[in-house]
C-alpha cells in the first residue's frame, strides 16, 4: 500500500487536514477493528509518555494492509514492543553502550568511514548514486563494527531489512525475511557464545549479562536494522533535501557547528521519515481529551502530522535549518525514546559536513522529480540519489 504525496518533501495533505479540523479522529484498520489516529503534537507527546497505553505489537492493529501480524515467539528482545518492568530490563542492560560519551568516542571510526566514501567518489568520478555509494555504506559499516556482524553479509541482511520495511511485499515475503533475519543473527550468537569478540553482542555475553539466545537474536535483528535503515534513509533524503533549497544549505555549510547541529534537527523534524508513525495500544478505558478511547483500542500517533504542527513549531511546512531546538518527536518521546539518537545525530552531522565540503558543486544530476522516491517503504527516503559535481 504505497503512500504517495503530492510534494516529495511534505506529508500527505489529509494529515494536517486532521490536525486543523479533527486532530483525535476515528480510523478503521485494515483487520476489521477500530481504533484512533492522532496528528497534533501535544496528543502525540502526551501518549507517548503516558503508560496507560502499551507499546505491545502483537496486540495492536497495523494501519498497513497486508502486513503480518507480530507473533509472540518475535518479541524477545524486541523492546520497542514492551513495556515496563520488561522493557526497562534491556534499557538499562543497552544504555550504557549508546550514551552521549561513547557515541563522540566514535566519531573518529565514523569520520573514517566517510573519508574513505568520499575518496571512493571522487577516485570514480561523477556521476554516482549516493545510497550505494555513501548513504547506505556508512550507517551499515557504522553498526556493524557497534554490534559485530560482518559487514562482508550486508548484501543479506540490506534485503532482508527492505523486505521487512516494504509496503507491497506479501505477508509471506515478510515473514521470510524476518525469520531469515532471525536465523542469521541467531547463528552470529551462537558464534559469539563459542567465541565472544568486543563487540556489543559479544561484550553482553562475555559481560554474563542473563540474557538468553533468543533475546540477544532480538536485540541485535531490532539493532540492526533501526541502526542502518533510518539513518541511511535520512542521510540520504536529507541531502536531497539541501540540494532542492539551496538558501538553506548555504546556510548549512557557512554556519558553523552549531548551525550544522541546528540543521540536523531539523532535517529530522521537516522530514520525519517513520511514515506511519508509532502506534500504541489502551490498557484500560481512557478519556483522551474528551474522547472515549476503550481498552485494547489502537492509537496511531502520526509522528509526521505532529512534527509539522503550527500549534507548536513557527512556520512548521518551511526548512530553516538555523531553527533553535524545538521538542520534534522523530525520536519518539518517553521510556521508548529511540535508544540510538545520538549516534544517529553524529553520523548525519560528520557524513553531510564532509559531503558537501568533500564535492564541490554538488549537484542533482537529474531533475528532482525523477529523483526515486521510497513511497512503497515504511521507512520514507529515495531509492537512488544520482549527482555530479565539479573535479
Amino acid at each position: 500500500m504505497p503512500v504517495r504525496r503530492d510534494d516529495p518533501l511534505d506529508p500527505p495533505p489529509a494529515l494536517g487536514v486532521l490536525r486543523d479540523e479533527s486532530p483525535i479522529s476515528r480510523l478503521a484498520f485494515p483487520d476489521g477493528k477500530t481504533g484512533w489516529l492522532l496528528t497534533r503534537h501535544e496528543d502525540v507527546r502526551a501518549v507517548l509518555a503516558d503508560e496507560r497505553y502499551s507499546a505491545d505489537r502483537v496486540t495492536a492493529s497495523s494501519p498497513v494492509r497486508g502486513r503480518p501480524p507480530f507473533k509472540p515467539e518475535d518479541r524477545p528482545g524486541l523492546m520497542l514492543t514492551m513495556d515496563r518492568p520488561e522493557h526497562t530490563r534491556y534499557r538499562r542492560l543497552l544504555t550504557p553502550y549508546f550514551s552521549t560519551r561513547r557515541m563522540r568516542a566514535l566519531a573518529p571510526c565514523i569520520e573514517r568511514i566517510v573519508a574513505d566514501h568520499l575518496d571512493a567518489l571522487r577516485a570514480g568520478g561523477p556521476p554516482a548514486d549516493l545510497v550505494p555509494a555513501f548513504t547506505l555504506p556508512i550507517p551499515s559499516l557504522v553498526i556493524c563494527e557497534l554490534l559485530g556482524v560482518p559487514y562482508e553479509d550486508r548484501t543479506r541482511f540490506h534485503a532482508w531489512s527492505a523486505k521487512v520495511l516494504s509496503l507491497t511485499a506479501t505477508d509471506e515475503e515478510i515473514q521470510d525475511a524476518r525469520d531469515e533475519l532471525m536465523d542469521y543473527m541467531l547463528d552470529l550468537v551462537l558464534a559469539k557464545r563459542r567465541e565472544p569478540d568486543d563487540a556489543l553482542l559479544g561484550t553482553l555475553i562475555a559481560a554474563g549479562t542473563d540474557l538468553t539466545d533468543a533475546e540477544l537474536t532480538g536485540v541485535g535483528r531490532l539493532l540492526l536494522i533501526a541502526g542502518h535503515e533510518t539513518t541511511a534513509n535520512m542521510l540520504a533524503l536529507g541531502t536531497f533535501t539541501l540540494l532542492t533549497h539551496p538558501d538553506q544549505l548555504h546556510a548549512f555549510r557557512t554556519g558553523g557547528p552549531e548551525v550544522a547541529d541546528r540543521a540536523v534537527e531539523e532535517l529530522l523534524r521537516y522530514l520525519t521519515i517513520i511514515q506511519f508513525g508509532a502506534t500504541r495500544v489502551a490498557k484500560e478505558d481512557i478519556d483522551l481529551d474528551g474522547h472515549a478511547v476503550r481498552k485494547g483500542e489502537t492509537l496511531v500517533l502520526s509522528l509526521p502530522a505532529a512534527n509539522r504542527d503550527p500549534g507548536h513549531f513557527d512556520r512548521p511546512d518551511e526548512l530553516d535549518v538555523t531553527r533553535p531546538p524545538s521538542q520534534h518527536v522523530a525520536f519518539g518521546h518517553g521510556i521508548h525514546q529511540c535508544l540510538g539518537q545520538q549516534l544517529a545525530r553524529i553520523e548525519m552531522r560528520i557524513a553531510l559536513t564532509a559531503l558537501f565540503d568533500g564535492l564541490p558543486g554538488l549537484r542533482l544530476a537529474v531533475p528532482p522529480d525523477e529523483v526515486p522516491m521510497r513511497h512503497d517503504m515504511a521507512i520514507y527516503g529515495v531509492h537512488g540519489l544520482p549527482v555530479s559535481w565539479d573535479e
